[in-house]
């Protein structure tokens, strides 16, 4: 199978699609990862497998209107695959396995078919002491940034998933990329928590971002990541904004993002710079903290 990414934004041409047909019943309250889907089952508000099966469906349709290739994980019973961003990412021509929380290790089990279509050479895993999720690596041609924590409280954490290990290894691994790292704001509450770094930074178009500039733990850092663009082409998003996942859209092509209907500032910005808006609703994925880009793993992109 050929692997390409190399940027979020051109062409698409083959994506791993979560899946969500087999979640089997309600999560207890200690199986659960993130502070949103938590306040969801307190709050009784927990999402019903049939709605996220019909939003999977509905973003996957889309992507068949545009010609994609859409594959999915192995389905496993009693098991929440939504999240496939996590599982692992491409750099290039390589697909990097992710080393993910405990509570979600049997999600990779999903991927055992795709690693078979895989090459040696494509597969990259990496030593345990390395914790990565696929939400903090965000791909900008040469430069990769990384979306960290290295508070001291890291190990308690259950929203802290990639750690300056992580950071290193990819450098090492990738020593032609030109790596930057981002601290992330950590928190148990939902509308302060930035849980990847695609939670607080996404870029889209032609030299277009999303930012959340809060979800940033460090000043100096989020200026060096705005620094990539024109002022007049970063679009910030309020916490409110953040809390709804505005940031986690995906792109298709530079011209062409898939975007939930409830976010009108941001659609309405987004066509005024000329992109084509794909709406999706996706609010009872969103109820367990992620969204479009987390429900996607890019496997091959058209060069730009």
């Amino acid at each position: 199978m050929k692997l390409h990414i190399c940027d979020e934004m051109a062409p698409l041409k083959r994506v791993l699609l979560g899946r969500a047909d087999q979640l089997g019943p309600l999560p207890q309250i200690e199986d659960l990862y993130d502070p949103k889907s938590k306040a969801h089952l307190l709050g009784g508000t927990y999402p019903k497998e049939a709605h996220l099966v019909e939003e999977i469906e509905s973003f996957k349709a889309v992507f068949e209107k545009y010609g994609v290739e859409v594959m999915q994980p192995e389905s496993l019973k009693d098991c929440n695959q939504i999240f496939a961003r996590d599982l692992g990412f491409v750099i290039d021509d390589v697909f990097v396995q992710s080393n993910i929380l405990p509570l979600r290790e049997r999600e990779l089990e999903g991927l055992n078919e795709l690693r078979t279509e895989l090459t040696p050479s494509q597969l990259l895993y990496l030593n345990e002491s390395v914790h990565v999720e696929g939400g903090d690596v965000i791909l900008m041609g040469d430069h990769i940034f990384v979306g960290i924590c290295t508070r001291p409280d890291y190990a308690n954490l259950i929203t802290a998933r990639t750690n300056r290990n992580a950071f290193e290894a990819l450098q090492t691994h990738f020593p032609h990329k030109q790596f930057h790292s981002i601290e992330l704001n950590k928190s148990d509450n939902p509308y302060l928590n930035a849980l990847h770094l695609d939670c607080v930074f996404q870029p889209v178009g032609h030299n277009l971002a999303i930012l959340h500039p809060e979800g940033f733990a460090n000043r100096k850092e989020y200026l060096v990541l705005k620094g990539f663009f024109d002022e007049k082409n970063i679009f910030e998003i309020s916490a409110d904004e953040m809390f709804e996942m505005t940031s986690n859209v995906f792109s298709i092509a530079p011209d062409i993002v898939v975007s939930d209907p409830l976010f009108d500032r941001l659609n309405h910005w987004l066509k005024e710079k000329g992109i084509t808006v794909e709406e999706v609703s996706f609010r009872e994925t969103a109820k367990q903290e992620g969204l479009f880009r987390c429900s996607t793993l890019p496997l091959e992109r058209q060069s730009l």
